[in-house]
């Protein structure tokens, strides 16, 4: 009798773990909004149709001395990362004057592309965003796994970009020799 009411008890356990785990999980089981962007260009940019890769979005502003801090940092990763696959999309707030994000965006060399958040549409999709830097990694199947507000561990980042782009390559091999895609 003993053995089955441990047996209960620890399954009592396990299963409010799990609950609370889902329930509390800060990031990995969210999935990205799919939000239309129009860039600093012009351009429309769908976030769905950035599924498949690994994708960071990082809401900024040209007042936010980490944002710029940050700058050389993203550039130099996107500039490594962006050939196997890493797509970077930089969201200015809706308080950045398209003026000086553009002046930002030339004066720094930005390569990756910058979107205006005109009427914060944006920032209510991914939660409120009110500070900055507030940045998501998002993976190839849309889930949010990384959120960070304030500076981010480049090192880390990295690592986990990395990790996803060699999944997604061997994910994509595999389709490929099975004949499935």
């Amino acid at each position: 009798m003993k053995a089955k009411d441990f047996f209960i008890s620890l399954f009592a356990i396990v299963l409010l773990v799990v609950i609370g785990y889902l329930w509390l999980a800060p990031a990995g089981l969210k999935t990205s909004p799919d939000i239309s962007l129009v860039t600093i260009d012009g351009k429309q940019l769908q976030l769905a149709s950035l599924r498949g890769k690994p994708l960071l979005v990082t809401f900024w502003a040209t007042t936010c001395t980490g944002c710029i801090k940050e700058l050389p940092h993203l550039i130099e990763l996107y500039e490594e990362l962006s050939p196997r696959g890493l797509e970077i999309v930089g969201i200015a707030m809706d308080y950045d004057p398209p003026n000086q994000v553009l002046a930002m965006r030339n004066a720094k060399n930005i390569p990756y592309p910058i979107a205006l958040d005109i009427n914060a549409d944006a920032a209510r999709a991914f939660g409120n965003v009110r500070l900055t830097p507030t940045s998501f990694l998002i993976a190839p199947d849309g889930r949010i796994v990384y959120q960070k507000l304030g500076a981010m561990s480049m090192q880390k980042l990295r690592q986990d970009i990395l990790y996803m782009l060699q999944s997604s390559q061997a994910t994509q091999q595999a389709c490929t020799t099975t004949g499935t895609a």
